[in-house]
């Protein structure tokens, strides 16, 4: 199943209707979808797909001439192959065909061969181009890509024609895996899977929630039972620092101070590696939407940006012992405990993520985020200079309908938000799980607020 990337496959359409020579970069988080979303764009392309995988850099070679063998056809390059990389890339010049050429998990030929950023740089240079290629290298290192590919001080710099990050893919996108489901399984799956597609692709359309979680990610032997640890001790040198990390920050110790303390690591040490954890995207600071220079702010707090990673931490990695004596039930039975509270949190960033896909409603933000002191938060906060407007919202995951009560509280700590000035418009928005009462219904009438039951907007 492929979903949407409209955005993604645009971009890569504009860049094969330019005649010239191409070098595009696609990087992105293991298991993004970056392979088959290049497999939609060269679909009905004249193409070579070669994957690099983990082996020796001869061994890449054989297999690389192997496929430009297959293609133009001439089975000579299957049994004597090419001598050099430059050998292949000059055969490719002389051959003045346009093609679409991917280079799938690149780092492992760097990994091959550290000098391939250089080589790589000089066949471009000399052979490449001049010609009508059209060269898509991607990676799923993303540390790797960044510092290799796209760094100021790597050969290939200047280089490349177009870059693309595959990021994770939005709620009201990825849910469409589950479309036929009901909103709470949707917000369920998307509490692990978030927007990564493959985890989704392994969390059965057929069983609900707890069967997946069970057969998926609590079973030994299955991809998503080791997936964080592979994902960080592929990335990491060390690891061990950074398993410390996460699950500090899972079980809520967020702000930088209680993270040094709940670890035992070093302030430096630890500002460091949350600045790698972050540049993997898994892990971001997030400080009050209102501050104007959040690189600054004092009010700083980390969380962990990837769902699979924050289940994972806060479910799954303290209780690996009873999985590994195959007592998965009992780790079921204690996630369907807490897991109501956690989704809470899972809820409220998908109503942000419902509110830029509703500025309709509103006004177009020009920033979202939340907002907090010490005393109170406010789950939704947007941002318009241009409107001289501010946004307030709450979500709230619970079992019953949401009341007057709610939108009054949230109104008491909208007036402590010191933004704008005395002519600044207050709006609102309200989401609930279950729907709102009579009372609050019918305030709508009376106040500047909006209402989503789910994801739905509700019309009055």
């Amino acid at each position: 199943m492929f979903i949407n990337r409209g955005k993604e496959l645009a971009f890569l359409e504009q860049k094969w209707g330019e005649p010239k020579a191409q070098m595009i970069v696609l990087w992105g988080k293991r298991r993004i979808g970056k392979t088959e979303l290049v497999k939609q764009f060269i679909k009905n392309k004249s193409h070579v797909y070669f994957l690099a995988e983990s082996t020796h850099e001869r061994e890449q070679l054989k297999r690389f001439s192997a496929a430009l063998g297959e293609f133009f056809k001439e089975s000579l390059l299957a049994t004597r192959g090419f001598a050099d990389w430059e050998e292949g890339f000059r055969y490719i010049k002389e051959k003045k065909q346009r093609f679409v050429l991917v280079v799938d998990e690149f780092p492992y030929l760097i990994q091959s061969n550290s000098g391939i950023p250089s080589i790589f740089q000089r066949i471009w240079d000399e052979y490449l181009s001049q010609s009508p290629i059209f060269l898509i290298l991607l990676g799923s290192s993303v540390a790797m890509m960044e510092t290799e590919v796209l760094g100021f001080k790597a050969p290939l710099y200047g280089r490349r024609t177009g870059q693309w990050k595959v990021q994770a893919m939005p709620f009201y996108e990825i849910k469409n895996f589950r479309k036929s489901k009901s909103f709470e399984d949707q917000i369920l799956h998307y509490s692990v899977g978030g927007g990564t597609p493959a985890y989704w692709l392994w969390l059965s359309e057929g069983n609900e929630f707890f069967q997946n979680l069970g057969n998926q990610v609590l079973k030994k032997g299955e991809p998503l039972y080791d997936e964080v640890e592979f994902i960080l001790r592929e990335e990491l040198r060390e690891p061990r620092y950074y398993f410390s990390l996460l699950q500090a920050i899972a079980q809520g110790k967020r702000r930088l101070s209680e993270i040094v303390n709940a670890t035992g690591i070093s302030q430096p040490t630890a500002n460091k590696y949350l600045g790698v954890l972050s540049d993997l995207d898994i892990v971001e600071r997030e400080v009050p939407v209102i501050e104007d220079k959040p690189l600054k702010s004092k009010k700083g707090l980390y969380r962990i940006k990837d769902e699979f990673f924050q289940f994972w931490f806060r479910f799954v990695f303290s209780r690996r012992s009873e999985l590994e004596m195959d007592q998965a039930n009992r780790v079921i039975e204690h996630i369907k405990q807490e897991i109501p509270d956690y989704l809470s949190f899972v809820y409220e960033k998908v109503a942000r993520e419902i509110v830029m896909n509703n500025t309709d409603a509103f006004f177009d933000l020009e920033r979202l985020g939340r907002w907090w002191d010490k005393d109170d938060e406010i789950d939704i906060v947007g941002l318009s200079r241009e409107r001289n407007a501010i946004l307030f919202g709450e979500a709230k995951w619970s079992q019953k309908p949401v009341g007057t009560n709610v939108f009054e509280e949230l109104r008491a700590k909208a007036k402590k938000v010191m933004w704008g000035d005395a002519k600044t418009t207050p709006f609102y928005v309200l989401f609930s799980r279950k729907g709102f009462t009579n009372g609050m219904i019918q305030l709508v009438k009376k106040e500047r607020v909006v209402l989503f039951r789910g994801d739905e907007r509700i019309g009055f």
